[in-house]
């Protein structure tokens, strides 16, 4: 078997609110994410699934545990080295896109690109790529708000993967839009995770998103089950 993209080993993170009020949000945490597979995540509301995304992602610390991605123990690593690895192995997508207003949809699939070292040539070519993939070849050069919400996701996704990633985290990247377009949009990311081959961990409410996935992790009083 290849080696995993994403092992999250026994992540233990408690919030503290002063002494008396400590808040254990994961206990012991853990999952394995293999190149191709697409997991969602599931659990209630404040139950901490952000939490452990941020964690996945080197956006947050772990009070205990170990995160691996693609191979290599981020843990206790410099805060320098994470941001390297964040940048050049992991795509985020979030609820609302957060693309950047005054530029284009191929704009905002370059900067990361551009930022990240690429060509403008380059840049442009694989965000066109990209944008073809999701049937957003035409919205090329419109601004955000000439965008539908679902062509918005759409980019946004884009965006995630433009760096080529190894892994995607997703936090409910579909809840903000109505079911038809939530489908739309989930479809195309989808497709694009598996051409890539990059693994997937997505957040959702939905079951039927959820059941469309290889499998589903559920995050029950800190512990993925």
């Amino acid at each position: 078997m290849s080696e995993p993209v994403l092992v999250l080993d026994q992540i233990e993170k408690t919030y503290n609110r002063g002494k008396a009020n400590a808040v254990p949000v994961l206990r012991g945490a853990s999952v394995t994410l293999q190149p191709g597979e697409v997991v969602a995540l599931v659990a209630p509301s404040g139950a901490g699934k952000s939490t452990l995304l941020h964690i996945a992602g080197l956006l947050d610390t772990a009070d205990a545990g170990e995160v691996r991605i693609a191979g290599q123990g981020a843990s206790a690593l410099s805060d320098r080295r994470r941001t390297a690895i964040r940048r050049d192995r992991v795509g985020f997508v979030y609820q609302f896109h957060h693309l950047l207003p005054e530029f284009t949809a191929l704009e905002n699939i370059v900067l990361p690109q551009l930022a990240n070292g690429a060509s403008r040539a380059d840049a442009e070519a694989q965000a066109r790529d990209l944008l073809a993939r999701v049937g957003l070849t035409g919205r090329a050069d419109h601004r955000p708000a000439a965008l539908s919400g679902g062509e918005q996701q759409r980019v946004a996704f884009c965006r995630a993967l433009a760096n080529r990633p190894a892994l995607l985290l997703a936090d409910e990247p579909t809840g903000n839009l109505d079911p038809a377009t939530s489908d739309t949009v989930f479809a195309a990311m989808m497709e694009l995770v598996q051409e890539t081959g990059l693994a997937a961990l997505i957040a959702t409410h939905n079951p039927d998103l959820a059941a469309r996935m290889d499998r589903t992790v559920r995050l029950d009083n800190g512990v993925l089950v």
